[in-house]
């Protein structure tokens, strides 16, 4: 690989991860983090996240501005496709009756999948309506905060 190459994806993916990381998503860089958040009761969004340019453009944004509603999920994590992959394929495993998908959401409760919105969900699509959608999911699964 070209060395350039490398350094401007490092730097791509350094800013996915700080990007989601600033807006209060915990980092799951292993299979074992995410066995103990996802096993957890109550609510936990999980967003995984990616350096295409929906994630980037879309997806990133609308995990950070969706934030600012009255019901909001007890714990927000992402994990990282195509960086850490342990990882992700771990959080995958809980997706029970969703193929892969990157970026997506998906919302956990009690350890259980309640629903993803996954990539054909997000590509093509404005910010706006990935943040109705996630909220709608706030909405009905969500305790006030």
């Amino acid at each position: 690989m070209d060395l350039n190459f490398d350094l401007y994806m490092n730097d791509v993916v350094d800013k996915a991860r700080s990007e989601i990381e600033s807006a209060g998503y915990e980092q799951l860089t292993s299979p074992e983090e995410v066995d103990q958040v996802l096993s957890q009761d109550g609510t936990t969004l999980v967003m995984i996240n990616s350096v295409c340019g929906c994630a980037g453009g879309v997806a990133r944004p609308a995990a950070t501005h969706a934030l600012h509603y009255d019901k909001l999920p007890d714990r927000l994590v992402t994990v990282f496709a195509g960086q850490d992959k342990e990882a992700t394929q771990q959080a995958r495993d809980y997706f029970e009756g969703y193929a892969p998908s990157s970026p997506s959401f998906a919302l956990m409760k009690d350890g259980k999948i309640v629903e993803m919105i996954e990539r054909h969900q997000i590509e093509g699509h404005d910010i706006m309506d990935v943040i109705t959608q996630l909220q709608n999911l706030f909405e009905a699964n969500c305790a006030e905060v």
